[in-house]
């Protein structure tokens, strides 16, 4: 597996630069990190005693990277899953908080290894991660990745304004879905008409 490290990196390729998209509940985001963020964590980049949008733009890759391992890796507890799941759930825990958590605890629940859906990685989650890890070796990350694909088209059914997110104007998959496929097999992948015809309601 790729080091923390290198994982960060991808993330913050992922994320790419500076958005303040008033379609994202994020806000203001520059390489992953958001303003909340920012303030949640008390961190002035520009130090100028207050933390708000021209920190977010001033942030650098190098501390965005270190946000993310610091406080989304190390705090958080994905480095004690079994490893072949650490990079997506890290990746999604950057993406969307605890609810990459609340995602695999649903999953084991489902798949015999109950566990409460509390977004949080502790004895209870790493103990049913590592039985349904032992379990289906083979299946488990494309069965998270389904999930978390699957996370992202119910907010995009709830919440208008995030579909853009899940599908371009021209009808194909959107960042979120892409994001989500990157840690899918391909043969789990959906196809473009399979994609058209889940989001075809929103139109």
């Amino acid at each position: 597996m790729k080091s923390v490290e290198e994982l960060a990196q991808d993330i913050v390729a992922r994320e790419g630069g500076f958005v303040n998209d008033p379609a994202d509940p994020g806000g203001a985001t520059n390489h992953g990190v958001t303003l909340g963020t920012l303030r949640r964590l008390g961190i002035d980049v520009n130090g100028d005693d207050r933390v708000d949008v021209k920190d977010v733009q001033r942030l650098t890759e190098q501390q965005a990277r270190q946000i993310f391992i610091e406080h989304y890796w190390r705090r958080t507890g994905v480095s004690a899953l079994p490893e072949a799941l650490q990079p997506s759930v890290f990746d999604m825990y950057v993406n969307a908080g605890g609810n990459a958590v609340r995602v695999l605890q649903r999953l084991l629940t489902d798949m015999g290894f109950a566990c409460d859906a509390d977004g949080a990685i502790g004895p209870q989650t790493i103990r049913a991660a590592q039985m349904a890890y032992e379990a289906a070796p083979s299946h488990l990350v494309d069965a998270y990745g389904i999930a978390r694909r699957n996370y992202y088209y119910s907010l995009a059914d709830a919440r208008p304004a995030s579909r853009k997110f899940a599908t371009r104007r021209d009808g194909s998959k959107g960042g979120w879905i892409l994001r989500a496929e990157e840690f899918i097999a391909p043969k789990y992948r959906l196809s473009d008409a399979q994609h058209r015809a889940r989001v075809a309601a929103w139109a």
